[in-house]
Order: structure tokens, then sequence, then C-alpha cells
């Protein structure tokens, strides 16, 4: 029987799915492997994650489906906007002498297609939209990613970036607050709507 190495459709899982030793389950699942891999969610690639999914679930996604992580760009909207998502946070699980400087990464990428695994000659920013997310809580023992009233957002539509005469791989904090106004969770959506129909013009 040929192998098909074709791109694999991923399914939602629930976290009850067990771990096995072929038809003998092994009394742990997967939900208790998420709560071992993913409990330090102030860690920055949980962090990160969890930075999608907030703007995910508040640009009416997230509720279906599974994430991609290859994906060029982070998410696709019920309206048909590419947003991209970056985070960022003053506090760190690990020991710190000073709160984190602030600077998110936005370089212009080679996208990848999973189903060719193939990429795109063309260099460039795969979003319409970035939104960038701001762990802006600053007490350690209170920090809380799950909780978005810690969380700041900013909102670019790309052309902006584009556009940037200075460095083009990265923004700093005084430089996204003076070119987008600071936006709260529930201001989100209207805000990336915005940004969209601004880099359509």
């Amino acid at each position: 029987m040929a192998n098909n190495l074709g791109e694999l459709t991923i399914v939602r899982k629930t976290g009850k799915e067990p771990f096995r030793d072929g038809n003998s389950e092994l009394g742990f699942d997967l939900h208790s492997f998420w709560q071992w891999s993913t409990s330090d969610v102030v860690s920055n690639a949980t962090r990160g994650v969890i930075a999608e999914y907030i703007v995910a679930r508040q640009l009416g996604m997230g509720t279906e489906g599974a994430r991609d992580e290859w994906a060029a760009y982070d998410l696709d909207t019920p309206s048909g906007v590419k947003v991209e998502v970056k985070s960022a946070a003053f506090v760190q699980s690990w020991h710190q002498n000073k709160l984190s400087e602030i600077s998110f990464r936005t370089p212009k990428t080679r996208a990848w297609d999973a189903s060719t695994n193939r990429q795109s000659q063309e260099t460039k920013r795969q979003a319409d939209v970035y939104v960038f997310a701001l762990l802006a809580h600053r007490e350690k023992l209170t920090i809380d990613p799950l909780d978005v009233e810690q969380w700041q957002f900013y909102v670019l539509p790309t052309v902006v970036l584009n556009e940037r005469t200075r460095i083009q791989y990265s923004i700093t904090l005084p430089t996204l607050r003076e070119l987008a106004g600071q936006l709260r969770f529930d201001d989100l959506q209207l805000a990336v709507e915005e940004a969209a129909t601004e880099k359509a013009l």
C-alpha cells in the first residue's frame, strides 16, 4: 500500500484522548499532557499562542478547528482579513533584574505552503493587519495572561509597517504608540476591520 504523505487534516481534540500501548490505555490522557506541557502560561512560547487565541475569540474565531502552527499568518477573520498577532510582556517566567524592554518583530517572510511543502519566492509581510498584544501587567506575583484586563492591544494595517523608513524587522513600543492608539480587548474587532479597510485604500 502506498504511503500517503500529503498534508495532515488536523482534528480538534477534546483532551480525553488516551495515551495507549497498542490497544491498551495507559491511564493518562491528552489533557494531562496539556497540563504538563503548557501550564507556564507566562513563558514566551505559550504566551504568544494565548495572545493569538484571545484575539481570535474576540474576532469571532477559535471556537472550532485547530491552530495552524505553520500558516503564513496567524488568523483569517470571518470577513476575510488576514491577521498577524505579535506578543510581548514586561514580566517573564525566569528571574529578572529589571522588566523586559518591549519590541515586536515584524520581518518580511517567504510564505510556506504546508499542502505543497514549497516556499514562496516573494518576500513580504503576509497579513493585511497586525495586532500587537502587550501583556502590560508589571507585578510578577499577580501576572495572569488569562485576564484580558492585563493586556494592551495596538492595531496597524500592514501598509503602515511597509511605509516605515526606519528599521523594518521590528518595532518598539514608543514607535507603536505613535502610530496606533492603545486599545482594550473589547475594541479589537472594530479596530481590525477599520485597519483592513485602510489597507485597501
